[in-house]
């Protein structure tokens, strides 16, 4: 588990972050404050709260997703729902879920791009300067039909900036301080649900009730 930065942090400064702004671009925008995917009428509502900068949620990602997907969401018995909050290097964290959200991805563009973003999460986190890692969320953007123009639009959007103040507020309700955390159908989840066989069981178990 990761700790995330206070709201009064992220406040403060800590997504200043210093991009160039693209000339006569307009602000994306932020859309709904979380993303989800699956059927709306799911049985089982799986929300995550999680940063693209979090080592321990993209070994999730890694040991579970395909297994999610698969065999919960594709089927109609789980939708999940990604709040997105923000850990250690919280500017790049935040670059990475704008990029995943630019040009107005939907549910399943969003958790596609995400995905690759977990995969390459060492990758980017390695960059010696931030603008190394600008230069790498460009590439991937890039990879997947985005013009720089339109990369770079999305890490200035301040909507984007005021999306993650409310998530994190809403997080802090919750009492939720670290990712990854999960609820299942409003439950808090034991930090166990991490492991892949825990996931099935409890999964499963709630769908059968």
């Amino acid at each position: 588990m990761i700790r995330f930065p206070s709201r009064r942090a992220v406040a403060a400064g800590s997504l200043a972050l210093g991009f160039t702004t693209i000339a006569n671009a307009h602000a994306q925008s932020a859309g709904a404050d979380s993303m989800s995917i699956g059927s709306p009428s799911a049985p089982l509502h799986l929300a995550e709260y999680a940063s693209p900068a979090c080592s321990h949620c993209a070994h999730f990602h890694a040991t579970n997703w395909a297994t999610l997907k698969t065999n919960y969401i594709d089927t109609g018995r789980v939708r999940l729902t990604l709040h997105e909050m923000l850990t250690a290097p919280p500017a790049v964290a935040f670059a990475m879920f704008q990029l995943a959200r630019c040009a107005n991805a939907d549910g399943p563009e969003y958790f596609r791009r995400l995905g690759i973003l977990f995969e390459r999460q060492a990758t980017i986190l390695s960059s010696p300067t931030l603008g190394a890692a600008v230069a790498a969320l460009v590439s991937a953007g890039a990879e997947w039909g985005l013009s720089e123009a339109q990369v770079m639009t999305g890490l200035n959007d301040n909507a984007g900036r005021e999306r993650i103040l409310r998530a994190i507020d809403e997080a802090e309700a919750q009492g939720v301080t670290s990712t990854p955390t999960f609820f299942l159908n409003g439950r808090r989840l034991e930090n166990n649900f991490q492991l892949p066989d825990i996931l099935t069981r409890t999964l499963d178990a709630a769908a059968s009730r």
